[in-house]
């Protein structure tokens, strides 16, 4: 997702991306979007149903009562060169047949773990590397959860050197929003420097 850009500076247009937000159920995906986003973010979510008994895992996160079905919907402005359209996915396996339809033309992802439930944000991670979609992992660092270092996580999710690894609070708009600038610098960083889809590093305010 793009727009085009003049060449005059003082009449540039911004250049508008899709950016996913994935991970596994209860992550803190609906929060993240919410966090950040400058619009009243669209919310496709439900209340657990008794269809989900036996499929949906709520283990770890007994209190969510609701769930997304669809996909969450926000925007965030990073620079007056820059606007990610956020789309959140939904977390249930279920739901997955709705992944290549979100995920089509989006330029990275965010993919939040849990390190209470670790395992879950491994579909994200495979249906990524396999699409050769960018991504970032992100640590939803939920109060009372044990804590584990930067390496510990690669390790545990057996990741590339070069896949950024941080730590986030989905709750806080400043945490979440350099979440996203590291996963614009990460795209930027595998494209150069043929690319000139996602404005230079300079031009991105944190």
């Amino acid at each position: 997702m793009g727009s085009e850009r003049s060449d005059d500076p003082g009449h540039r247009m911004p250049t508008a991306v899709k950016i996913l937000v994935a991970g596994g159920f209860g992550v803190g995906k609906t929060t993240l979007v919410g966090s950040v986003s400058e619009t009243r973010v669209l919310t496709t979510e439900e209340d657990l149903s008794e269809r989900g008994i036996g499929v949906d895992d709520t283990s770890g996160v007994g209190e969510k009562s609701t769930t997304t079905v669809m996909m969450d919907f926000g925007r965030i402005t990073i620079s007056e060169d820059l606007t990610l359209y956020l789309f959140g996915t939904p977390g249930q396996n279920r739901f997955a047949f709705l992944w290549d339809e979100l995920a089509l033309g989006a330029l990275g992802a965010v993919v939040l773990a849990d390190t209470r439930r670790l395992a879950d944000c491994f579909p994200s991670l495979d249906y990524f590397e396999n699409r050769g979609t960018p991504f970032v992992v992100a640590v939803n660092c939920f109060d009372g959860a044990r804590q584990y270092t930067i390496e510990q996580v690669r390790q545990a999710l057996d990741l590339d050197p070069g896949t950024p690894v941080l730590l986030c609070d989905a709750r806080d708009r400043e945490s979440s929003k350099r979440i996203l600038i590291a996963l614009v610098e990460h795209v930027r960083t595998l494209a150069a420097p043929t690319s000139a889809v996602v404005p230079a590093a300079t031009a991105i305010s944190a």
